[in-house]
């Protein structure tokens, strides 16, 4: 009878074991402005060789969303929500205060669960320290509150937000590239062994300013980009500012398996949209305009538009030993990791909190292979858009009975025939769903989340 009853503590000893969350470590890797076509695997005169190796054991997220520019992205990866729902001053690059102050952010939720939590790079959610990542939920802090910085000086744009360089609220001038002082904090919280830990990792590359330490040019030395010599420079250091970013990505791994820690921990890999065109360079420094970028060719579209090119971007996901290396064709949203790694990590989310986004845990395990369909909204201050079950709806912003682009994905991806006229039915029905996603949408933005500067754009 005691052996019973031994052995039937054991089995509820072990059961509640059992239901413990795992608690992995979360080492979540954003590029800034990054391309479909700016990896290996979709365009080969771009070397990416230490991605394109992490992807032989990783899961592709290929259908893979996030807002078309910087901080509505951020805004919805850290809160679970589709960015308008904090106002219209988030549907667009802004140094404004993006959050309400004590809002639950992913960093707030991982604390809950008992990890240490970091940020390694760019903030861009408001552009003041009191609107900084040490008050919504992270520990330490080092990078960038801006939108971008020089990659030699560290400086933003002239004027009152210039220097924003910092650690943990306090203005720093550091000697190197931007990008290796990042990549560099993010190994020593690496290193650190304090764990569980999340470890957010923004990067201010591959966005304007383009420029990158020497080495990284020498891969492209015969490459060919374009045949007007100045965009064909122009293109051959942003190639090589995407290969130092890689580089770097690969050095975190490395430093991940050399402090034993890689099958211990979560890598989530995105952009925060897809690439641009072309652009100047008002930032303070001395990095040349950039005449030519890059391309999301085979998607229409750059950032700043919410066709395919501007919003679907390269993004992965591994874990060893836990998550099956594979391509997944399941639409997912930024705004999907904070429900998901909620429930990895056994987080405590009050009652209070609404997510838009979805737990999608099962679908990245083969649980639930193929899930119900849901929407998937995409709010920006020109045009907005939403994703149903492989149809999109593109309409202006707050008028969903405005001019219409309609697009089936499935036979379209690369949304060359607007079928508004030839589905009326369809049409109503997205204008539909367009009306009830947008009804928890914040009209106007909070009086105290102004800055005295003009919002960027």
């Amino acid at each position: 009878m005691r052996a019973t009853t031994l052995l039937l503590f054991i089995g509820s000893l072990w059961q509640g074991m059992a239901a413990e969350p795992v608690r992995p470590n979360i080492l979540f890797l954003v590029a800034d402005d990054m391309g479909w076509s700016d990896v290996s695997w979709h365009n080969p005169k771009f070397q990416t060789p230490r991605m394109a190796e992490m992807l032989k054991t990783s899961i592709e997220l290929d259908r893979h969303y996030v807002q078309p520019v910087c901080t509505p992205t951020r805004t919805a990866l850290l809160s679970g929500r589709w960015t308008s729902r904090f106002g219209p001053h988030v549907l667009a690059p802004t140094n404004m205060r993006a959050f309400p102050p004590g809002t639950f952010t992913l960093a707030s939720a991982m604390k809950t669960a008992g990890y240490r939590t970091a940020i390694t790079g760019k903030w861009h959610l408001g552009g003041k320290f009191e609107w900084g990542p040490l008050h919504y939920g992270f520990d330490e802090a080092y990078g960038f509150l801006t939108g971008a910085v020089d990659p030699w000086t560290h400086k933003y744009r002239p004027g009152v937000l210039e220097d924003t360089w910092n650690r943990n609220g306090v203005l720093l001038k550091e000697e190197g590239n931007a990008t290796e002082l990042v990549a560099a904090e993010a190994q020593r919280q690496i290193r650190a062994k304090q764990g569980p830990w999340f470890l957010y990792v923004p990067f201010g590359a591959v966005h304007i300013p383009i420029d990158a330490p020497k080495e990284y040019f020498a891969p492209y030395e015969k490459v060919k980009f374009h045949d007007d010599p100045a965009k064909d420079e122009s293109m051959r250091r942003y190639a090589a500012f995407v290969t130092q970013l890689d580089t770097k990505v690969g050095q975190l791994i490395d430093t991940l398996r050399e402090t034993q820690q890689l099958e211990n921990t979560l890598i989530i890999f995105t952009s925060d949209n897809g690439g641009i065109e072309s652009g100047a360079n008002p930032y303070v420094g001395k990095v040349k305009p950039t005449p030519a970028v890059t391309t999301n060719a085979p998607l229409r579209g750059w950032k700043n538009q919410v066709y395919e090119g501007g919003i679907r971007v390269n993004a992965w996901v591994s874990w060893a030993g836990h998550l099956t290396a594979s391509k997944n064709t399941v639409p997912m949203h930024a705004a999907d990791w904070m429900p998901t790694l909620c429930h990895l990590a056994g987080a405590k989310v009050p009652d209070t909190v609404k997510f838009d986004g979805q737990d999608r845990w099962a679908v990245l395990t083969g649980q639930d292979p193929h899930p119900a369909p849901r929407v998937i909204y995409i709010p920006h201050y020109q045009r907005s858009a939403i994703i149903y079950d492989d149809w999109k709806l593109i309409v202006p912003h707050r008028d969903p009975q405005g001019k219409a682009e309609l697009f089936h994905l499935s036979v379209d991806p690369y949304e060359t025939t607007n079928l508004a006229a030839q589905e009326p039915a369809k049409l109503r029905e997205m204008r539909q769903r367009m009306v009830e996603v947008q009804k928890d949408d914040l009209a106007e933005a909070p009086a105290d989340a102004y800055l005295k500067e003009k919002p960027e754009k």
